[in-house]
């Protein structure tokens, strides 16, 4: 009778052995949570579903392409009688989330009163949640639960509970084990977290024609940071029918005020989705000094602060002018009438003033010069930044 063989060292594997970081593409990714953690994490997700379901006979439906793993390594842990199925959603380009769901594989037909397990790989924002619900809905299910493996309860924004979840982490942008950057990384065994610099989170202010879009562009490429327009936030909101964008949209029908409740959620939101970048750049929020203690509060939450407040300043009569020239191509009205213009600059001087007072008891307001030539300006705003 034969010895049983030794196996080649290629398929052994230790702690020692694993690699403490890697490359893919164009980022760098560290060692995060080992193989052995995740398979205890699958373990407890399979123990708990199969407490609750032993005596049924479960559909699981996998999330792809995520999750493929973790549905493997689910399914040998559950031993008990279960169906399986998959339905594919994308809400991520690279290492950002779109904001917006797409089904690209629906849901099997044989659902009709059957117990339905979702088996996800991630939970964060819960927009995924939410379009699996939708998906559900009127189909007669008998339950429908939610089973993931990773769960960002921090940034968390679903009304619908998580039922099981593996692992409870922080609001991290990971690859491996089914995750992906770019289609790379789900092969590896182990989960690697973006190795990325100190975060600087930015205020900016500025006049109309200040220059604080075209300044804005030039710092996110420069600092790897990500300009957030409040403008922008809510049209986007409004514009794709988030439940954000309604809500703000009944504020605005009945010619009230959006809260700031309302705005600090949906920054909250573009925060989250957006764990891959150095920092932030607030533009048009804050407004009032309950604005800035605000989202103090919210960044605090999430171990962020702002570093900086900066201002361009510009002479009344040069905006003016190059307001009103402005116009001519824009065709926006209100660059078209100097009243207005100037109704404009007594508003952000009323407004201002108090943050300007906020941020200056805190250390981190300042001034920039923003007159002159686009490259001498940006120059300007890189000596204060590279300070921090």
């Amino acid at each position: 009778m034969g010895r049983l063989k030794e196996k080649p060292k290629s398929y052994l594997r230790t702690t020692i052995g694993m690699k403490k970081s890697i490359t893919l593409l164009d980022k760098q990714f560290d060692l995060y949570i080992p193989e052995s953690e995740i398979l205890k994490a699958v373990q407890k997700v399979a123990d708990e579903v199969a407490r609750d379901y032993r005596d049924e006979v479960p559909v699981f439906i996998g999330v792809l392409n995520g999750a493929f793993m973790f549905v493997a390594d689910f399914l040998k842990r559950y031993q008990h009688p279960c169906e399986l199925s998959f339905v594919k959603l994308s809400s991520y380009r690279g290492l950002t989330s779109t904001g917006i769901v797409e089904t690209l594989l629906d849901l099997p037909e044989q659902v009709a009163g059957r117990h339905v397990i979702i088996l996800e790989d991630i939970v964060d924002t819960g927009r995924t949640v939410q379009e699996l619900y939708h998906m559900l809905a009127g189909r007669n299910v008998k339950d429908f639960k939610i089973a993931a493996l990773f769960y960002k309860s921090e940034i968390y924004n679903g009304e619908y509970p998580i039922d099981y979840f593996g692992l409870e982490i922080p609001n991290r942008f990971i690859v491996g084990y089914g995750l992906d950057y770019n289609e790379q990384g789900r092969n590896l065994r182990d989960v690697y977290q973006l190795n990325k610099p100190s975060m600087i989170n930015l205020v900016l202010f500025g006049k109309p024609g200040a220059g604080k879009g075209t300044q804005a562009a030039f710092l996110k490429d420069r600092y790897n940071l990500m300009h957030i327009s409040t403008g922008d936030v809510f049209r986007f909101n409004m514009k794709n029918g988030t439940e954000l964008g309604k809500l703000a949209q009944s504020y605005i029908d009945k010619g009230e005020l959006v809260p700031d409740a309302v705005t600090i959620n949906m920054l909250q939101d573009e925060v989250a989705k957006h764990p891959e970048v150095s920092g932030f750049i607030f533009d048009g929020f804050p407004r009032t000094t309950a604005q800035a203690e605000a989202l103090d509060s919210f960044l605090e939450g999430r171990d962020m602060k702002i570093d900086a407040t900066i201002a361009l300043d510009a002479d009344d009569e040069v905006l003016v002018a190059r307001l009103l020239e402005r116009g001519k191509i824009s065709g926006r009205s209100d660059d078209q009438d100097e009243a207005k213009i100037r109704y404009r600059f007594d508003e952000y001087n009323q407004k201002t003033a108090p943050l300007k007072a906020y941020y200056h008891g805190q250390g981190k307001f300042h001034n920039v010069n923003g007159i002159g030539e686009i490259p001498d300006i940006t120059a300007r705003l890189a000596a204060i930044i590279d300070t921090l």
